[in-house]
């Protein structure tokens, strides 16, 4: 099993794309099959990626709040993809120049979706809830050669 830092080594141009069809300047891949650790491993990898392109020392307030908006997210979607869909299989990072996409691939055949009625109170059930108040758009992806998704996620890159 490959380290985070090994698997930063591993960047590609232009394989996600956001909603609108604008590819990502850079992309990152974490294959996840199998590990554990799995949630603080997206995290800790999704960090040395924000770090590299330049979020992360933050120098103000709302850069420090984009990119743990982004970490949260990160742990949300992996979170949801260990409980719901037996694990993730990788996670993508991809930076726009206006926007941060996220990518969860699983096996899963169920789609995720926030609670209705939220309630805040009750623990659990909070994951879709956090990522659709956070992200500037979410959804999901099937996979149309076998079995599984990617959850997607985009947030604003900090000004």
């Amino acid at each position: 099993m490959e380290t985070a830092a090994e698997s930063a080594a591993t960047v590609t141009a232009a394989v996600t794309t956001r909603q609108g069809g604008q590819p990502m300047r850079q992309v990152r891949r974490l294959r996840l099959v199998g590990a554990t650790g799995a949630v603080p491993r997206a995290r800790d990898f999704t960090r040395q990626a924000l770090e590299d392109w330049g979020w992360l020392p933050a120098s103000t307030g709302d850069q420090r709040a984009a990119a743990e908006d982004v970490l949260l997210v990160v742990s949300e979607l992996v979170t949801n993809a260990c409980l719901h869909a037996n694990g993730p299989e990788e996670l993508r990072v991809g930076a726009g120049s206006k926007v941060l996409r996220l990518e969860i691939v699983d096996l899963g055949s169920g789609a995720p979706s926030p609670r209705t009625p939220h309630r805040a109170g009750r623990p659990g059930g909070h994951g879709m809830f956090i990522v659709q108040r956070l992200c500037l758009d979410w959804g999901v992806v099937r996979n149309t050669n076998g079995p599984g998704k990617t959850v997607w996620a985009e947030l604003a890159a900090p000004n």
